[in-house]
């Protein structure tokens, strides 16, 4: 399924399987979630036009179609136009002749953001330069241990602290007047370039433009490159001599759009060049709607690794997440679903500087993903109450008081609590921008292909814990679904030099594939995948010996093997609708902020501000 010959007919497919209704958002509709059991089958008309609409705009159409008034056809959505080709002005004029309202364009996924009536999805689909036509989806944001924990602090003691490699962060913003991000040598930014897709920038009262007002594009920033001067080193980044990109695309709640995101990818592409961008941090998200092939987030971060640059995607936030039972798997979010971008999960430091006695953070988000079972996350990293440089007056710093961490300079709170994988995730990035540090010719294949390999593999076979605002208890299994090919570990991947094979090089993550006669799940590479080819890179090497036994059958906890739930789509129904009650329209600092803060089990602050325990 993961080879490139499969990718391309993906591509070239369309999807079986139509479901889903829309939900109502903000002054037009908004598509925030598949709620399946009111879905209208669909296929089965005759109209091959329905097949290149998503599954919640088909069963829009063909409801709007239906309704005894015309009210239903009338309503706004706004969509993503992918065409068979980078859209011309041709293009544009026969959607908006339509009745579409144009926003951009999106030419490195050949697509177009326009707001149409519901009535005309069928006969904008039914045109021949139409590929696939998908909401724009909403979606949000997603220690001084961590460091020690995956063998940064020796990396960086030996010169390697990202020098000459720039990471374009899209996020909600980078407050560069936090010092951390300053240059070794005085005050000067080491944020190059900043730029807004939300268009909701504002100035303080002093005319300067503020670049982050929601708070965690900073946070991450400073995990990933803070330089720890406001607490004199104590809270160092990965990196902390990298350059920034910042592509804003979360306004002040930590909420965004599909094509908010593909812009400031489309732009990172662009600027690559210019910058040196080798590195492309995504701490946000939002559920899995498609397969991967059909959206066009998806297809987004597969242009930017194409080009050279690494996409290091945060899991999500939806591990404690039990929809018919499926005990938090298939909630892997997008685009951390696409198989070629490296997908980050999140550990707890324990409180200690050791790795040994280290934890999955209950809310990390599990595989295989919906749709595809693509085998997620890839590698984990420290996530758990993790501090970082604060942004002043944020939305996160105003919500969270009791989160601010006293700076070694005043008695001013220079640094902030949050936890989640959007935490882990630049952890991972700091990672990538030291290897090519250390060597600029490697490739994204090769990068994401040794990290996994050279991943920490011991764990135990469960680990119990505590969300401190509940008092619940979650206990999670560490089979490959859960901890991916293991934990990051910087110096291991600094020493080793394997490279994967140059005829061999696609480091696609490989599917499962669930035998319901047996009940033996299977991994399933294409010829051109690099896992399972050689006894320096074969699935044993790469995922353990403790979730792959013998002939690529996976072998682990029972929990996820057997669950038909997990196999099927059935997930996709309650993910959706938590998904879909917490985020309202838009939503406050309460429901809208970063992912499981009100979305994992609708209990404020569980996962951002209060974390595992």
């Amino acid at each position: 399924m993961l080879g490139q010959t499969v990718l391309n007919q993906l591509k070239n497919s369309e999807p079986s399987n139509i479901r889903g209704v829309a939900a109502r958002s903000s002054a037009f509709v908004t598509i925030c979630a598949i709620i399946f059991a009111l879905a209208v089958p669909v296929l089965g008309q005759s109209d091959a036009a329905i097949a290149k609409l998503s599954p919640e705009l088909a069963s829009l159409s063909a409801r709007a179609g239906s309704s005894v008034s015309n009210s239903a056809s009338q309503q706004k959505v706004r969509v993503i136009v992918q065409f068979r080709q980078v859209p011309a002005g041709s293009h544009i004029v026969r959607i908006q002749n339509l009745g579409g309202l144009f926003h951009r364009r999106l030419d490195l996924v050949q697509s177009g953001v326009f707001t149409v009536s519901v009535s005309a999805l069928r006969e904008m689909a039914s045109a021949p330069e139409v590929r696939f036509i998908s909401p724009d989806h909403p979606l949000k944001a997603a220690d001084d241990l961590s460091n020690a924990a995956v063998g940064a602090d020796v990396a960086f003691q030996a010169g390697h602290d990202g020098t000459g490699v720039t990471v374009a962060v899209i996020d909600s913003g980078i407050n560069d007047t936090h010092l951390d991000f300053s240059k070794s040598t005085g005050t000067i930014s080491r944020v190059l370039y900043h730029q807004d897709f939300t268009g909701t920038s504002i100035t303080d009262s002093a005319g300067h433009v503020v670049y982050d007002t929601y708070g965690h594009g900073t946070h991450v920033a400073g995990i990933l490159g803070g330089n720890g001067k406001l607490s004199n080193g104590l809270y160092l980044g990965v990196v902390p001599n990298v350059n920034f990109v910042d592509l804003r695309v979360l306004d002040q709640n930590g909420g965004g759009a599909d094509s908010n995101v593909i812009a400031a990818i489309q732009r990172a592409v662009a600027l690559k060049s210019t910058y040196n961008i080798r590195v492309i941090n995504l701490s946000l998200g939002r559920p899995v709607w498609n397969y991967y092939a059909t959206d066009p987030l998806c297809q987004a971060v597969e242009a930017a690794w194409q080009a050279g640059i690494v996409v290091v995607a945060a899991a999500g936030n939806y591990g404690r997440l039990s929809v018919n039972g499926s005990n938090g798997y298939g909630t892997i979010t997008a685009p951390g679903n696409d198989p070629m971008v490296l997908t980050v999960g999140a550990m707890k430091s324990m409180g200690t500087a050791a790795r040994t006695d280290d934890r999955i953070a209950s809310y990390s988000s599990k595989g295989p993903t919906t749709y595809d079972h693509v085998v997620k996350p890839d590698i984990l990293a420290p996530g758990n109450l993790v501090k970082s440089a604060i942004d002043h007056g944020s939305t996160l710093d105003t919500a969270y008081p009791a989160n601010r961490v006293i700076g070694t300079f005043d008695n001013n709170p220079d640094y902030f609590i949050l936890s989640g994988t959007s935490m882990a995730t630049p952890v991972v990035s700091g990672a990538v921008a030291m290897l090519l540090q250390q060597n600029a010719s490697l490739t994204p294949d090769q990068i994401k292909a040794r990290l996994m390999k050279t991943a920490y593999k011991t764990f135990p076979t469960s680990s119990v814990a505590t969300d401190p605002v509940t008092g619940q208890t979650y206990t999670s299994y560490y089979d490959m679904f859960t901890v991916g090919s293991g934990y990051l570990d910087v110096n291991a991947g600094l020493q080793n030099t394997d490279l994967a094979p140059a005829t061999v090089g696609s480091a696609l993550s490989p599917a499962a594939v669930y035998n319901s006669t047996n009940g033996t799940v299977s991994l399933v590479n294409g010829n051109s995948v690099v896992w399972g080819n050689s006894v320096v890179w074969g699935n044993s090497v790469v995922w353990g010996n403790s979730v792959v036994w013998g002939n690529s059958v996976v072998w682990g906890n029972s929990v996820v093997w057997g669950n038909s739930v997990v196999w099927g789509n059935n997930t996709v129904a309650g993910f959706s609708v938590v998904w879909g009650n917490s985020t309202g329209g838009g939503g406050t600092a309460g429901s809208s902020v970063v992912w499981g803060n009100a979305t994992d089990l609708n209990q404020a602050s569980s996962v951002d501000a209060a974390g595992d325990k």
